[in-house]
């Protein structure tokens, strides 16, 4: 047993302790971190009380790992993720999905907030994504691989699974809801985007970019789980509209939408 996989389950050891183990976990982005208050049992512990977690700088991440009862079924949710941005070991990245593999986890769901890059998209949109395109270079699988975890080569044709995107077509179908669908681009950040990045990320084929999901995704399909994930378009990228962009209006865009999409996930759950 390597070292690395030892901490791993220590950490995962005292998260089982404060807050037990599910099948199903939820990684919540920018402006939506209250869904996990929406919870039945809840319980709780902070990323600092967690061995090898690190504590979530950015505004509007909680940095706490709840549990509770969602419709008869117990998830965990991850109130905040880590980011490359705030000086955070690429590698590091991957511990809390590598944790949620040791608690049980099957199942993935990734949310984020991003900018739009489809010029048919508009603030408040939800987009499933298809696919995704790494523009920063990096991976949390660089170094050692965690042969307890996954191999050293995991396929990426298929990160987010079909059956999961199928089943959320259906139910914002059912529900009525505008469901976009489109392929994610990670860019490092902290910065927001230049009109020529975005310009240049349009071409590439993205419909939406941001900051984080795609480190989740990558340690999620390399330990087995199934992925699913959703971006709320909380503006539109740079040189879009004629306006600066601002983390408060991710914020406010976010708990504009959040009604729309604890609907949407409450209901996805009892599918899964």
């Amino acid at each position: 047993m390597s070292i690395e996989y030892q901490r791993l389950c220590e950490a995962a050891k005292v998260a089982e302790e404060a807050i037990g183990r599910a099948d199903t976990a939820i990684v919540l982005g920018s402006g939506l971190g209250d869904y996990g208050e929406t919870l039945d049992d809840l319980k709780r512990v902070k990323y600092t009380d967690i061995p090898g977690f690190s504590a979530s700088t950015a505004p509007g991440h909680a940095g706490e790992l709840l549990s509770g009862v969602k419709n008869g079924k117990r998830v965990l949710v991850m109130s905040g993720r880590f980011h490359r941005y705030e000086g955070i070991a690429i590698r590091q990245l991957a511990v809390p999905v590598y944790v949620f593999r040791l608690l049980g986890v099957k199942t993935l769901i990734l949310t984020n907030a991003a900018g739009g890059v489809n010029l048919a998209y508009q603030p408040g949109d939800l987009m499933l994504i298809s696919d995704y395109i790494n523009l920063t270079g990096d991976s949390p699988l660089t170094g050692p691989n965690i042969d307890e975890i996954g191999p050293r080569f995991p396929d990426m044709s298929n990160v987010f699974t079909e059956r999961l995107r199928g089943i959320a077509r259906q139910t914002a179908e059912e529900m009525g809801l505008a469901l976009r669908e489109g392929v994610y681009c990670w860019m490092p950040g902290p910065c927001y985007e230049t009109p020529a990045e975005i310009r240049m990320i349009r071409l590439l084929g993205a419909d939406a970019v941001g900051m984080s999901t795609v480190p989740d995704a990558m340690a999620a399909r390399h330990a087995g789980m199934d992925v699913l994930g959703i971006s709320c378009i909380t503006n539109m990228a740079a040189g879009i509209l004629d306006q600066p962009i601002t983390h408060q209006e991710v914020l406010e865009t976010g708990r504009r939408i959040q009604a729309d999409f604890r609907a949407l996930i409450d209901r996805i759950l009892q599918r899964v």
